[in-house]
């Protein structure tokens, strides 16, 4: 996972920075990941790692790192949108039928419209800036029909402050990126056990509800 994104950004740069944080708004994409690194590129810690648009590169860290965390934020947003639109558009009926898809099962509806109830439009404001949650606040507000207007107003602040600030923080991490990148290999690991651990799940529930099926026919077939 680390390989595969910081190996994006290296050769992709903003690019890429703007199409992973575009994802990462309807669909995890480590985030967190991908405005750390990119802040390390614009701090020059990666020989042959340059921070340009359109050809031209920003020769100052704090011109490289403004590139790199308005592309995230800006990114974020698109996706954000996109987000909202599936959401609106597709409604209740979608999300049960597809919910799956995009990780929002009616389970996690449910707790995201008990969040909107809790803190009104703000939801979007902090849903933005908690990890992880944050992939899960775009298609919901779309299906309890929130605002265009307060949700992108929200969703813009929300996401510059999480990527200025993790960009930021990556910038300050330079050079030390290395000993970085070997802690976050655990990550991965813990990323992979979770992820087999959900597929022996869903074949064991498959599996099972097979067997349910056969033993309710069994009767009626005898």
């Amino acid at each position: 996972m680390t390989e595969t994104i910081t190996s994006a950004i290296g050769d992709y740069g903003l690019y890429a920075v703007f199409l992973l944080m575009l994802v990462d708004a309807v669909f995890p994409a480590a985030s967190e990941l991908v405005m750390l690194y990119a802040g390390a590129v614009a701090a020059g810690a990666f020989a042959g790692h340059d921070v340009t648009l359109f050809g031209e590169t920003f020769d100052s860290t704090l011109w490289g790192y403004v590139a790199m965390a308005a592309a995230g934020t800006i990114g974020y947003v698109v996706g954000s949108l996109i987000g909202w639109g599936i959401g609106r558009y597709g409604g209740r009926p979608f999300l049960e039928r597809r919910g799956r898809w995009v990780h929002v099962t009616p389970a996690r509806l449910d707790r995201a419209e008990a969040w909107f109830g809790r803190y009104g439009d703000w939801a979007v404001f902090f849903g933005r800036v908690v990890p992880v949650a944050r992939s899960f606040i775009s298609i919901p507000a779309g299906v309890l029909e929130m605002p265009l207007g307060r949700y992108t107003v929200l969703t813009t602040i929300g996401s510059a402050l999480w990527c200025f600030g993790i960009a930021g923080a990556g910038v300050a991490l330079g050079n030390s990126w290395e000993h970085f990148h070997e802690q976050w290999r655990y990550a991965d690991y813990a990323v992979a056990l979770v992820v087999g651990a959900a597929v022996v799940y869903g074949v064991v529930r498959i599996l099972r509800r097979r067997a349910r099926r056969r033993t309710i026919q069994s009767p009626t077939e005898g």
